[in-house]
C-alpha cells in the first residue's frame, strides 16, 4: 500500500484527485493540504510514501515545501504536480530534491502510475519539462578549469597559493620539467598569459575554497 499526501492550494484539482486515487486498490489517502507550509507539516506528521506537490501556492510554495521535508524526511518521494514547465520553476524543483515531475495536463491514470512508479524508486520527467532541462545544459557551458585534468587543478590551486614551479615539484612530488609542462597546458585551457592571471582565476572562481 502506497501512503499519499496531495498538497494544491485549488480545492477542485486536490478533491478531484484525492478522490480518484481513493478508487486505487493499493494507494492510501495519508492526507492533504492547500498550502506549502500546512502540506510540509502534514507530511512531517504522517510521513507517505509519496507526495504529490503543486508548486505556485501561498503560505509557502512546493519549492519551499520540498525542501523542508527533504532535509527532514529525505525517504520521501516528491512529485511535482504543477502547469509550469520553464526552467524558473523546474531547476529550482530538482535542486530541492524533487523526485518526479508531472504536469496537471497529465490524466488521472498517469498521475496514479507516477505515484505508483515513484514508490518503487522508478522517477517520471514530464516530455516538456525534460527538454527544458536539456536546454539549459546545453546552454550552460563549462568553466574553463573543468577542462583541466586533475593534475592539472592540483597544480593550478598551487599556482593560486603563489608557489613557484620548485616549490610545486616538491609539493607534488613530480620533476620540475613536468610542472612546467603542466603550467603551460593551464595556461593555454584557461585562456590566459601568465601565473598571476591564473592565480587571479583561482580566487575569482573561489577554487581553493572549494577544494577545502
Amino acid at each position: 500500500m502506497v501512503r499519499v499526501v496531495v498538497v494544491d492550494d485549488h480545492e477542485i484539482v486536490r478533491k478531484g484527485i484525492v478522490s480518484y486515487l481513493r478508487t486505487e486498490e493499493d494507494i492510501e489517502i495519508a492526507g492533504e493540504a492547500s498550502s506549502g507550509n500546512d502540506g510540509a507539516a502534514i507530511i512531517l506528521d504522517t510521513k507517505p510514501d509519496v507526495v504529490l506537490m503543486d508548486l505556485i501556492m501561498e503560505n509557502g510554495t512546493g519549492i519551499e515545501a520540498t525542501e523542508k521535508v527533504m532535509r527532514e524526511l529525505p525517504s520521501c518521494r516528491i512529485i511535482i504536480l504543477t502547469s509550469y514547465y520553464d526552467n524558473e520553476q523546474v531547476i529550482p524543483a530538482i535542486e530541492a530534491g524533487a523526485f518526479s515531475y508531472i504536469l496537471k495536463t497529465s490524466s488521472a491514470r498517469e498521475i496514479a502510475a507516477a505515484i505508483k512508479k515513484a514508490a518503487a524508486g522508478e522517477n517520471v520527467i514530464e516530455p516538456k519539462v525534460a527538454g527544458q532541462m536539456m536546454t539549459n545544459f546545453r546552454r550552460s557551458p563549462k568553466k574553463a578549469h573543468e577542462e583541466l585534468t586533475e593534475r592539472e587543478l592540483e597544480v593550478l590551486l598551487c599556482i593560486g597559493d603563489g608557489l613557484t614551479n620548485q616549490e610545486i615539484s616538491d609539493k607534488l612530488f613530480i620533476g620540475i620539467k613536468t610542472v612546467k609542462t603542466h603550467v603551460s597546458n593551464i595556461l593555454s585551457k584557461l585562456d590566459v598569459h601568465d601565473r598571476t592571471q591564473a592565480a587571479v582565476y583561482v580566487h575569482k572562481n573561489a577554487l581553493s575554497k572549494k577544494e577545502n
